[in-house]
């Protein structure tokens, strides 16, 4: 055991965290200098029972988190651990309730706080299931020598001291020291290095990095968070909660509850003082009143809709792993993205490019040269044996009539690797392949022609980006000749151009962020649409010197961040400073990373995204973990997003209208509808609790269902307009209130040879049927309030509802319905009380559905007037704020960079469009040779300049201030107006053109152009909406 002991000390390793060549440069010279370990003892493994004792010392090597048990869950949902303000005003109605005696109630209302405590609560805890079931299904496990044995078992199980065994495509579960050999070691997931680390006697491979070629005896020095990793990841736990969403949700919940608190403190001093009433009697039923005026679940189905909102995006490839990141999604409108594996394959694929240098070959025979330079008959060595004998489509069977002699591996040293073989004529001769400056040293025949053209065309390569293989081969005399260049890159995904097209039209600006060298992330930008402004890491923020982050970052640095299209060979704390200087712009920022050194930016961005494939750490500090590869997965996470904050902006508009129709007719009607002056003898209109319990119940119950509604996303990133959210939702409350004052006053009338009820020829309604009346309308009311809260472009027909919805309202309204039919006749609450068909006239309940089915059209007829009127003077800004891409702005005024935001995502989205029909018209025009076609191709090259100066010209001083500023914001704007018209005047002629092109074309041709001009009428209503004029969407 002392042995073990000995190794338990962590070793400090000193780790660049730069990528590319140099990182791996430093790396090399400071494990040179590292003086050695006289205190390392390697291990020989360990038996069970002293792992056994050292697990009890250190733990489970597994990463320690802040996770909140169940049962404090359900604490908290019940109002009885930490800030949950509604449970508690229930908490405080029930102990009135029981000073009073009134044991029914205090059942009904214990009843509903249970209720919702456990919808809440199992709602609650889906999400963090799913992380969990995530992280079950990616368990690592480690070759680890015990009792004498070599076993595989769980890596978690291993102790500081055991012996592991670490090979080639294995990832290091734990930090370990080297006990004897050479290992290559990956560690982009925690230092950014591009290149692997070479490893040797006592070096230490850290755990998240994976070895790549080499296998060697280690021994583990620390576990869990012990670890470097376990440290950096410890350190990025969060608490969770729901952040802006709960800051939204509790103003809302404030305001209802203050309204709430103030009409019916009124009530009660109302009914206590002029109306005589006993104590018990009135504040129970103001109490009841207040309880079910509350948006008591409006926690509940927020999370549900939520919580229901995170399956749907796992079945897409996107694990949540913080509810409200959703909602945050929704309003995201900068997405800065990794390039390799999420906008590229991350996989070289070889070109068709194929230079030659030796006659009567093709790349055929330079493929087969290459893997011949290799072990073909055993598994890939490194990426490049890969790309050569797996990604080339080289038929490796046809290679079995050669004989390997002798080989030479990849050694840093020489650079290449090298091949000796025995052809089937039994001639011998060699095949080697490397880089090409390290080829050409052997190269023997026509050695300086050679040498020009090469270094020519690596040149040339690389101003692309384009990555280059040598292959030489010697020939009969044994001398070397260069056969030719095989020319590879790590391409972009089929379906990521198209993707990046999808996210612009849902205004998300996308910024390419990566390590990688300037000219090839410039050359994917390029291929991608994204555009070439690609600078590099030397301009972009620093830390303070005290380690701080500044606070003017959007300040000093907004302005460049946003005209750049991507930023090249950043390292790990650019990509945190970048995310920092958006957010202080105002931007709602997404984050995409996979490593321990990307886990700092996506835990600051406001929404932090793991891609595919990301170590612990990066999971842990990530809101949406993704198991699918690519961009689309992110964009399709964005549409999904937005649905589910559309649902829950319908219901908090719906319960905001419940609420206030809700508490303001028992005000008015206690205070203005006394029974007494129609003749009956109860002094106030008032409703049994059970009724009232009843209505909260069965509506916020069934409410659930609005999780499950259908929506169309938004084109705009999602904001909380909550002055069009409370107006809209008051002009529904005053409808039904109105109703619902209106139906009372002529039910207490009926009696009146004047009344209206005489004058449509009806009955007068005794008393205690008038409760069940009123009880049936405003359950009636309060469930078809909804239909017309969830539609805002028009009436509610204009979006059907989801069959969950429209199934939840039929059992909600059939319920309420049959309570108010068959309701017993006998007394409650003191109050007499009788079923609509328990006296002699039977239908009052069709009569009443047909009352509110008329007020429910009048309703949703005021919501589309209001919206019109909102639109047409945009008041409120509910026009320009969605145009307006930066977070709690409302117009251009309000934030210097907010036109240059919208302009860039608008500019971006038309160029792309103008490619998309510029490809489909040139390929027409030449199969069909029409002289039209080939104009419009001309247009089309006229209509790119026109969008490229617009867009400068919206862009060029947006982030001025300042009197003279605006003047040239303005003469931007005009600028920009002059080339949109120009663009619009081009498109119509084009449309002309486009009618002689064939048959089977024209409508591909046509739609483009269509998308074309959608785009272009999207980037003049910007610009027009910066100069101050009206917009209309």
């Amino acid at each position: 055991m002392a042995e073990a002991a000995t190794v338990t000390a962590p070793r400090d390793v000193e780790l660049s965290d730069q990528g590319g060549e140099h990182g791996h440069d430093d790396m090399k010279s400071k494990k040179e200098e590292k003086p050695p370990l006289p205190d390392f003892f390697p291990s020989h493994g360990l038996t069970t029972a002293q792992a056994d004792e050292l697990r009890v010392k250190w733990g489970l090597n597994e990463l320690e988190e802040k996770s909140t048990p169940k049962w404090v869950t359900y604490l908290h949902m019940l109002g009885l651990w930490g800030f949950n303000p509604m449970p508690v005003i229930i908490w405080v109605a029930i102990i009135i309730e029981i000073g009073l005696q009134n044991w029914p109630d205090v059942g009904v209302l214990v009843a509903i706080q249970f209720i919702n405590a456990t919808l809440g609560w199992y709602e609650t805890i889906k999400a963090a299931d799913a992380v969990a079931a995530l992280k079950a299904s990616l368990k690592p496990s480690a070759t680890v020598k015990r009792d004498g044995t070599w076993q595989n078992i769980d890596a978690k199980f291993l102790v500081p001291g055991d012996m592991v065994l670490l090979g080639a495509g294995s990832a290091v579960p734990a930090d370990c020291l080297i006990n004897d050999g050479r290992l290559e070691v990956d560690q982009s997931a925690l230092t950014g290095e591009s290149l692997p680390v070479t490893m040797y006697r006592g070096d230490s491979a850290k755990m998240g990095s994976t070895a790549v070629r080499g296998e060697v005896d280690a021994t583990v020095e620390s576990t869990g968070s012990n670890t470097f990793f376990g440290k950096t990841a410890t350190m990025l736990q969060s608490a969770g909660g729901l952040g802006h969403l709960q800051k939204i949700l509790m103003g809302i919940v404030i305001a209802l509850v203050s309204i709430s608190l103030v009409l019916c403190i009124t009530m009660l001093g109302y009914l206590l003082g002029y109306g005589r009433e006993p104590f018990k009697e009135a504040l129970t039923f103001v109490v009841v009143v207040l309880v079910v005026s509350i948006p008591i679940a409006i926690e509940i189905v927020v999370t549900t809709t939520l919580a229901l909102g995170s399956r749907e995006l796992s079945g897409h490839g996107a694990i949540v792993t913080r509810l409200a990141s959703i909602e945050e999604m929704a309003g995201m409108n900068m997405l800065c993205s990794d390039k390799t594996g999420t906008l590229t394959l991350n996989k070289m694929v070889i070109q068709e490019d194929c230079p030659i240098y030796t006659p009567g070959i093709t790349k055929e025979d330079v493929l087969q040269c290459a893997a011949l330079a290799a072990k073909w008959k055993e598994p890939p060595r490194d990426a490049l044996d890969t790309l050569v004998l797996q990604n080339s489509g080289l038929d490796l069977k046809q290679l079995d009539v050669y004989e390997q002699v002798d080989f030479l591996p990849f050694d840093p040293t020489i650079k290449r690797t090298e091949g000796t073989l025995r052809g089937p004529d039994g001639r011998t001769f060699k095949c080697t392949k490397g880089a090409p400056h390290i080829i050409l040293k052997l190269v023997e025949v026509d050695q300086e022609e050679v040498a020009k053209r090469v270094n020519w065309k690596v040149m040339d390569l690389g101003r692309r980006g384009i990555r280059s293989l040598a292959v030489a081969r010697t020939n009969d005399e044994g001398k070397w000749q260069m056969m030719g260049i095989l020319t590879f890159l790590d391409p972009p995904r089929s379906d990521t151009k198209i993707t990046i097209e999808r996210a612009l039209e849902y205004g998300v600006d996308v910024k390419m962020i990566t390590g990688d060298h300037g000219v090839i992330a410039k050359e994917t930008a390029r291929q991608l649409g994204l555009g070439t402004n690609i600078p590099d890491a030397a301009g972009l923020p620093t830390l303070a010197a005290d380690g701080k982050i500044p606070n003017d970052l959007g300040k000093k640095y907004g302005k460049m961040i946003l005209e750049a299209d991507g930023f090249a060979q950043v390292y790990p704390e650019h990509k945190y400073l970048i995310v920092e200087t958006l957010r202080q712009a105002g931007f709602a920022v997404g984050m995409t990373g996979d490593g321990v050194n990307d886990a700092p930016a996506l835990k600051r961005a406001d929404v932090g995204i793991a891609v595919s494939g990301s170590t612990d750490a990066a999971r842990a500090a990530a809101d949406m973990v993704l198991t699918l590869e690519g961009l689309s997965v992110i964009v399709e996470a964005i549409r999904i997003a937005r649905c589910i904050f559309l649902r829950m902006k319908n219901f908090i508009n719906y319960r905001i209208a419940c609420t206030l129709q809700l508490v303001v007719f028992f005000f008015i009607a206690i205070l203005a509808l006394h029974p007494t002056d129609y003749g009956h003898t109860e002094h106030f209109f008032k409703m049994p609790v059970l009724m009232l319990i009843l209505i909260t119940v069965l509506n916020d119950g069934t409410l659930i269902s609005v999780a499950y509604d259908h929506v169309v996303p938004s084109h705009t990133p999602e904001k909380w307009n909550l002055k069009v959210l409370w107006t809209i939702s008051t002009v529904l409350a005053a409808i039904a209130c109105l109703s619902s004052l209106l139906l009372l006053w002529a039910a207490l009338d009926s009696t009146s040879d004047t009344g209206i009820f005489r004058a449509f020829g009806l009955p007068a309604i005794p008393y205690p049927e008038i409760i069940a009346m009123m009880y049936l309308k405003v359950s009636v009311s309060d469930f078809l309030t909804l239909f017309s809260a969830r539609t805002h472009h028009g009436f509610f027909w204009s979006d059907v509802p989801s069959p969950f919805l429209a199934g939840a309202a039929v059992v909600s309204l059939g319920i309420s319905t049959l309570v108010a039919c068959l309701w017993g006749d006998g007394v409650i609450d003191g109050l007499e009380v009788r079923g609509l068909t328990k006296g002699a006239y039977t239908l009052w309940p069709l009569w009443v559905w047909i009352y509110c089915i008329v007020w429910w059209v009048i309703q949703d007829a005021c919501k589309v007037i209001t919206y019109i009127i909102l639109r047409k003077f945009d008041i409120f800004q509910i026009n320009s704020s969605t145009m307006v891409n930066v977070r709690g702005a409302q117009t251009f005024a309000e934030n210097p960079m907010a036109r240059q935001s919208a302009g860039a995502v608008e500019g971006k989205l038309a160029e792309m469009k103008v490619e998309k029909a510029l490809e489909s018209v040139t390929r027409v025009a030449r199969r069909s040779n029409e002289p039209g076609l080939r104009r419009v191709s001309q247009d089309l090259n006229l209509v790119r300049n026109s969008i490229k100066l617009a867009r400068a010209s919206m862009g060029s001083t947006a982030a001025k201030a300042g009197t003279a500023a605006a003047a040239d914001v303005e003469a931007g704007a005009a600028n920009a107006q002059t080339e949109l018209a120009r663009i619009q005047q081009t498109i119509v002629q084009m449309e002309k053109a486009v009618a002689a092109a064939p048959a089977e074309d024209r409508a591909e041709i046509q739609k483009n152009l269509d998308e074309l001009q959608a785009a272009a009428d999207r980037m003049a209503a910007v610009n027009r909406l910066a100069r101050g004029g009206e917009i209309h969407l």
